[in-house]
């Protein structure tokens, strides 16, 4: 009988890191897999001064993609009005390469790669240009790369899904382009990579993911709901820094979700507000503001998205759906002395497979 044990790979003690498992550069570069279930992307984005948030992805193959998907690269823009634009462009597989030993990728005429200096943090370079959109960017850490663990969580019966995080705080500088106009700009971005084998459909509830910045705190985290025949298993990895150093890396996290609220674009319901809790050590709490992306993910499937199958769709397989918030956070650190408390904006995400 397949086994469907679910392992996180922390370093202990418990379910968290009493020490950091050191960033290489391989932990970032392309981690071959004979599946055709396996999947693996780059993603970068970035807050800039000029008002435009911008979004990249290099794609192998996305977990939801069709077996033997062709690469592609996914640009997003979010302009200072809020008006988003979004061009993506899949290349035959002789126009891409992946890097084993560091991140280097390339898809088409776009890349991404990481520059290493003896004694200090990574810079991540990114070039994408499709559609009129165009960025070329350079990531300079602020904090070293981090992965939860050892940066794989392994589902039985060879399925996997693992998580890096190249830049968990970088200054951005460089240029973009709209159309015909060009920002020289400067802002704070962030950098991941996640890669693995399976269905992820038949593994994963739910999903979610964010973080957030403030000048002496930055936080991430992932909150992963295995579905029912997988145990209902959540997976909660959350990192904590204080200026540029690391300081709590775990998986004890405990999520709390709001009243539902309707969405009719995503055609489903999406949490008022989550709570994040690590016992003494930090509380987050996260109110939607604002619905900035909502996406019923079965449009994603031509034959489905017709108006006559897509209620035999929904009857049958649920109602997957993609949100990104914008929401006011409330922030409280707890150990060495008083409570910590901060407060801002922040951006996350949820992502429902069912």
């Amino acid at each position: 009988m397949t086994s469907t044990a679910i392992v996180e790979a922390w370093n202990g003690p418990g379910r968290r890191d009493g020490e950091l498992t050191p960033v290489e550069p391989h932990h970032n570069a392309l981690h071959p897999a004979a599946s055709s279930l396996a999947f693996e992307h780059w993603y970068f984005d970035a807050h800039l001064d000029s008002g435009h948030t911008v979004i990249g992805f290099l794609i192998k193959r996305r977990p939801e993609d069709f077996p033997h998907a062709r690469p592609w690269v996914e640009l997003m823009v979010y302009e200072p009005d809020g008006t988003r634009r979004q061009v993506a462009r899949k290349y035959p597989r002789d126009r891409a390469s992946f890097a084993t030993r560091a991140c280097d990728v390339r898809i088409g005429d776009n890349r991404a790669h990481t520059e290493f200096r003896a004694g200090g943090l990574p810079t991540h370079h990114l070039r994408l240009a499709e559609g009129g959109l165009e960025f070329d960017l350079r990531f300079d850490n602020e904090l070293p790369s981090w992965m939860p663990g050892q940066g794989e969580t392994r589902f039985g019966g060879g399925d996997s899904f693992g998580w890096v995080v190249g830049a968990p705080r970088a200054r951005v500088s460089g240029t973009i382009r709209v159309d015909s106009s060009e920002f020289t700009v400067t802002g704070r971005g962030y950098a991941d990579h996640n890669w693995g084998v399976g269905d992820m459909r038949k593994i994963i509830e739910r999903w979610h993911w964010g973080r957030l910045y403030v000048e002496d705190y930055s936080l991430l985290f992932a909150d992963v709901l295995t579905q029912q025949r997988r145990g209902a298993h959540e997976i909660a990895p959350l990192m904590l820094a204080h200026r540029d150093r690391i300081v709590l890396s775990t998986g004890e996290t405990r999520l709390t979700e709001g009243p539902p609220r309707y969405d009719a674009t995503a055609g489903r319901t999406y949490p008022e507000w989550i709570e994040l809790l690590v016992p003494d050590h930090v509380e987050l709490r996260l109110t939607v503001q604002r619905v900035i992306h909502a996406h019923d993910l079965l449009d994603d499937i031509p034959v489905v998205r017709s108006s006559l199958v897509k209620p035999l769709a929904h009857k049958m397989i649920g109602h997957p759906g993609y949100f990104r918030f914008e929401s006011g956070f409330e922030l409280t650190v707890h150990g060495g002395g008083a409570p910590v408390r901060r407060s801002g904006i922040t951006l996350h995400e949820l992502v429902a497979l069912t």
